[in-house]
């Protein structure tokens, strides 16, 4: 139903805006947001990197994890995907063509997740290629030299007698079919990192534009304390899934400082594009602006939340399935997660 404004809120409206006090307020938030941007996204990366070989490395690193899941599947379902129908049932939007005709956010939230699924699938089925497929033996040729031929497989030996100029197929060893599978896995992890940080910085950059387009002191002071809470815990989430991927320390690095400067250049944005074109943040094309954007990466959120995080950890994660307590503790983590972030759709 299209959200109109009442003459009440107007009047408070105009009461609120101050163009002064509002950008004071913006270059604070900027200084704020930045900090906390960058505790939230190092925490989970640092506490890895000290606790990496230590017994209880992969159980905690599974832990911030599910965290991690709630805190992204939370943040499109509470944060992002109502902010996109919000703006996209505007009035000034609502009320034209063709806008009114079709629910709009809805159908790029849905091509968002397709979009997701389709990078996955073409990013593993080059890995698939890369790598082998690992399905029933993998051979491999190997010389065609006079030379003693053993391999242990499976707690056994195989040996070839071939004779010299004789083209040799060898069994390869579950070692390295063991070691071939972790590097998929591996490769894996990174792929999710690099597309949920994607699917973070739509929306990031959407959050600090819109805030630094804004000339309402009433709204932007309860974002500046929201947001801050906010970038903590979608920090942690992201460098919860940074850390288990297993990066170098340059590509980490790299990662969390675009994260941590994504929604301060936004901001920085906003202020500039109101400075030089005066562009109102609630005009028609900024909303609809708005809420394809954050229908776009509201998706993709979602995907990379159900099916690249909770469902591979609690479907797929040999670890999980095999430990009942600690099945027990990721699911309160993964709930913890979910519920910090919607707690926060309170203020922001």
């Amino acid at each position: 139903m299209p959200k109109c404004v009442v003459a009440a809120d107007v009047a408070r409206a105009l009461a609120c805006r101050d163009s002064g006090a509002a950008e004071h307020l913006k270059w604070i938030s900027i200084v704020v947001i930045f900090i906390t941007s960058v505790i939230g996204i190092s925490s989970p990366v640092l506490l890895a990197r000290y606790f990496q070989g230590k017994p209880l490395y992969d159980k905690a690193v599974l832990l911030i994890k599910c965290f991690a899941a709630g805190v992204i599947l939370s943040t499109s379902l509470v944060h992002v995907l109502p902010d996109a129908f919000d703006a996209l049932s505007d009035c000034q939007v609502a009320s034209q063509h063709p806008w009114k005709d079709y629910p709009f956010s809805g159908l790029v939230t849905l091509i968002g997740a397709l979009t997701a699924l389709l990078v996955d699938i073409t990013a593993m089925s080059h890995v698939e290629h890369g790598h082998g497929h690992g399905h029933g033996e993998s051979y491999v040729p190997v010389g065609t030299h006079d030379q003693e031929n053993e391999k242990k497989l499976c707690g056994g030996e195989l040996r070839n007698e071939s004779g010299p100029g004789e083209m040799v197929v060898q069994v390869v060893s579950e070692q390295e079919r063991v070691d071939q599978e972790v590097m998929k896995l591996k490769l894996k992890q990174r792929l999710v990192s690099q597309v949920l940080e994607i699917g973070i910085i739509f929306h990031s950059v959407i959050i600090g534009v819109t805030m630094g387009m804004s000339q309402n002191q009433c709204t932007i002071k309860p974002l500046v304390a929201a947001l801050a809470f906010h970038q903590i815990f979608e920090g942690m989430g992201l460098g919860g899934c940074i850390a288990q991927a297993g990066f170098s320390f340059g590509t980490t690095a790299y990662m969390c400082f675009m994260f941590s400067v994504t929604t301060p250049m936004g901001i920085v944005l906003g202020m500039i594009l109101f400075s030089v074109t005066g562009y109102d943040d609630s005009s028609p094309k900024a909303l609809i602006m708005e809420g394809l954007l954050g229908s776009f990466s509201s998706g993709i959120l979602i995907y990379m939340g159900l099916v690249d995080l909770i469902a591979v950890d609690f479907f797929h994660n040999k670890m999980l399935t095999s430990n009942l307590w600690l099945k027990k503790a990721s699911y309160i983590a993964l709930i913890l997660g979910s519920t910090s972030m919607s707690i926060l759709a309170l203020w922001a």
